[in-house]
């Protein structure tokens, strides 16, 4: 019976938040799509930059002096940490859909994550292909088949991006990492919407330790690493600023915009209204009662009133002194 309850409740949740979302992804939809889009142009360009690269000599690096070379047979450590922290923010961003507590919208938190790739990625590219250096991964040495890429036969094969080999063995996309832009972003996200204090702190912690690791793994030169610290945080601090603030959603349901009216020219007053029936409805959903919040209020009122009147009737028609 406790497992029915629970997996009722649980459904319930998941129904109204997959609603909820629903609307807004119909809303948001062409900005969402923009930023999924952007994502194949990026690797479009990075594949395409590997046409042009050309393998020599690795430049002096301060990091590759200061940090042991990990080696080939240890360059999976830098991925496991990044796919450790892309896995945990991409389930804490739908953690709305089943927890009570929730603070954001999915497809919100999501818009804004896009916005602030999509400039990241678009600096990156205007870097890369300014210079291209010779990439001190081991796959994009001297005498490694892969360092160089032969001339495409056609358009599809460019398009196509050879992917996944593509990617992970790509060359020539160094200045500035393409795993730090992503690392840092989500990190930022979380600190800005999350929660958990120390769940914050091991957030950074997880991206100096991801930084160390490129470096150590020979993945990236220090400079690439470098920039995208201070690039991406300039980035995401100042197109936040833009973007318009997403309600806050600690104190219940909120679906209202955050300007003094909205688009049918609602007051704040007539919004706040709004917004308390509409969370009125939401925990009635919640917690399966049938009866209108509104109405329950109405009820309470009567009755107050109907008690009221009675005891004034009864002390009429009581005799004085009595």
């Amino acid at each position: 019976m406790y497992i029915a309850r629970e997996a009722t409740k649980l459904w319930r949740k998941v129904s109204a938040e997959t609603a909820a979302e629903l609307q807004l992804l119909l809303e948001k939809w062409q900005l969402l799509l923009a930023g999924l889009v952007f994502q194949y142009i990026h690797g479009l360009a990075a594949r395409g930059v590997h046409y042009l690269h050309r393998p020599g000599p690795l430049l002096q690096d301060l990091g590759f002096m200061a940090l042991p070379e990990l080696g080939q047979e240890k360059g999976y450590l830098s991925e496991s940490v990044f796919t450790f922290i892309f896995i945990s923010f991409l389930l804490w961003s739908f953690h709305p859909f089943i927890y009570h507590s929730k603070r954001f919208y999915t497809i919100l938190l999501w818009r804004r994550v896009l916005a602030f790739l999509v400039a990241s990625q678009f600096l990156r590219i205007i870097t890369f292909y300014s210079t291209q250096l010779p990439g001190p991964n081991y796959h994009c040495r001297e005498g490694s088949k892969l360092a160089t890429l032969p001339p495409p036969n056609n358009a599809l094969e460019v398009l196509l991006i050879n992917f996944p080999r593509g990617v992970l063995f790509g060359c020539g996309d160094l200045i500035f990492s393409s795993h730090m832009i992503f690392t840092l972003v989500f990190v930022r996200t979380y600190y800005k919407y999350g929660s958990n204090r120390l769940i914050k702190l091991l957030a950074w912690l997880m991206a100096v330790i991801q930084s160390l690791l490129i470096i150590a793994s020979r993945k990236h030169y220090t400079v690439d690493v470098v920039v995208a610290w201070y690039t991406v945080n300039l980035v995401v601090f100042f197109v936040d600023k833009k973007l318009p603030e997403m309600p806050d959603r600690t104190n219940g349901l909120s679906l209202l915009p955050v300007s003094s009216k909205d688009k049918d020219g609602r007051t704040k007053e007539e919004l706040h209204k709004l917004d308390g029936r509409m969370r009125d409805e939401f925990h009635k959903l919640l917690n399966g009662n049938t009866v209108d919040a509104t109405d329950r209020r109405q009820r309470v009122l009567m009755n107050g009133k109907h008690g009221e009147d009675m005891s004034h009737s009864v002390s009429d028609a009581t005799p004085n002194g009595t």
